[in-house]
């Protein structure tokens, strides 16, 4: 038989296992399709970024912390690979599937179905009223300047004098006048904006605040 004749190559067979329709991708890209507004990301977070996040929890005593936006549970991940035992990890998630997706794959995170802008409420009822972390994975450029500030407000009084606060956004979006306007709403927001290196192994490529010390908080006894 000649070459011009020969049979076409099979194309492979493709089983339901290979695409992972129950995994963090496409968990992701459900979210995406029915809450486009709410999910500012085209994919969830590298290990890279993820670890850059995390980098801040506390990895001795009990620490508390608490992550927003979690979505599919990359950074959470992240996070639980620091946590020492006998420390608590909280997750608010406004999407309800996202939250049901994080609690079937991450047990050990206690999710939490809610709003960012009622952080303090939502810690209170659990007896998390001041925490050691914050690390946000929320889609800030998306947000309009009122709710920004609400949740940095929340932030604020959740970690208090002595907790840290960490978020990311994405290099691309800088210009972005939602964008611009959180950047200083951080400086604004708190006494020390430190930011990172940027994490090229990432899609998109995206860097991190580390916020400490929020103006508003109590000073404490001098």
């Amino acid at each position: 038989m000649t070459p011009e004749h020969a049979l076409p190559t099979p194309l492979p067979v493709v089983h339901r296992t290979c695409l992972d329709l129950s995994g963090p991708r496409m968990a992701f890209l459900a979210a995406t399709v029915r809450s486009p507004g709410q999910i500012g990301a085209v994919a969830p977070s590298s290990p890279q970024l993820a670890g850059l996040l995390a980098s801040v929890v506390p990895a001795h005593g009990t620490p508390v912390v608490v992550e927003l936006g979690p979505g599919t549970g990359s950074v959470s991940a992240a996070i639980d690979a620091r946590l020492p035992e006998g420390a608590r990890h909280l997750a608010v998630e406004l999407d309800p599937r996202l939250a049901a997706f994080l609690r079937r794959t991450r047990p050990g995170v206690e999710v939490i179905d809610g709003d960012a802008r009622e952080l303090t409420g939502l810690l209170a009822e659990r007896a998390a009223a001041e925490v050691d972390a914050v690390v946000g994975g929320l889609p800030w450029s998306l947000f309009g300047q009122q709710a920004q500030g609400e949740i940095l407000a929340q932030v604020g009084a959740a970690i208090g004098r002595t907790g840290v606060f960490t978020t990311f956004a994405y290099t691309h979006t800088r210009v972005i006048p939602a964008a611009r306007r959180f950047r200083e709403l951080l400086a604004e927001s708190f006494e020390e904006v430190q930011t990172s290196r940027t994490v090229w192994r990432n899609l998109p490529p995206a860097y991190a605040y580390v916020c400490r010390r929020p103006r508003s908080a109590p000073q404490g006894p001098v």
